[in-house]
């Protein structure tokens, strides 16, 4: 199996196919309207602007697992992500990223690149604290642990990396850059 081998339905309700991303580096991320680090949908759009000549896309994956906090419609979640950050990547419909009920794109990009930890800071060190006490036994299974997790994937379509969402997405230039 490779990432080609998954699609999933737009915003817009259109069934899409990864592999129309063949030869494109990609950004996918599972985001949501209402949490701490919604703002980086700013610093997304940012990086699809900058590089999508070069071959680059991101693609946002609204989520309402964690703590609810993706509840608006397909309509709302568009409009809200255009009006408010200016989003013009492609985002999917509202789907599941964790356990039984992931899309199986989810199930997949974690079985490449597992989880490795939050990283150091104060975000971080606040998310573990929550995210601990909430999955305990399962703190470090490779499933996703929150909003805003985001896995690169090259040209060929191999999943290069994931970065949790204390990861901002200008930290992320560098590697995207090495991949175009």
């Amino acid at each position: 199996m490779s990432i080609y081998d998954y699609s999933y339905v737009s915003i817009e309700d259109q069934p899409t196919k990864l592999s129309e991303y063949t030869g494109k580096v990609l950004l996918i991320v599972n985001t949501a309207s209402k949490c701490g680090f919604t703002p980086q949908y700013k610093g997304l759009e940012e990086l699809y602007q900058k590089y999508r000549d070069q071959g680059f896309v991101v693609i946002g994956f609204p989520c309402n697992q964690f703590m609810e906090q993706e509840p608006g419609s397909s309509a709302e979640i568009a409009e809200f992500c255009s009006l408010r950050y200016g989003v013009s990547f492609p985002l999917s419909e509202k789907v599941d990223v964790r356990g039984e009920t992931a899309i199986p794109l989810y199930r997949y990009l974690t079985t490449q690149k597992g989880f490795e930890g939050l990283g150091k800071g104060i975000k971080a060190k606040a998310l573990e604290t929550m995210l601990k006490a909430k999955y305990q036994s399962s703190y470090n299974d490779p499933q996703i642990k929150w909003n805003f997790t985001k896995f690169l994937v090259d040209r060929s379509g191999r999943v290069i990396a994931r970065f949790e969402p204390t990861v901002e997405p200008k930290d992320i230039a560098a590697e995207i850059e090495k991949l175009l």
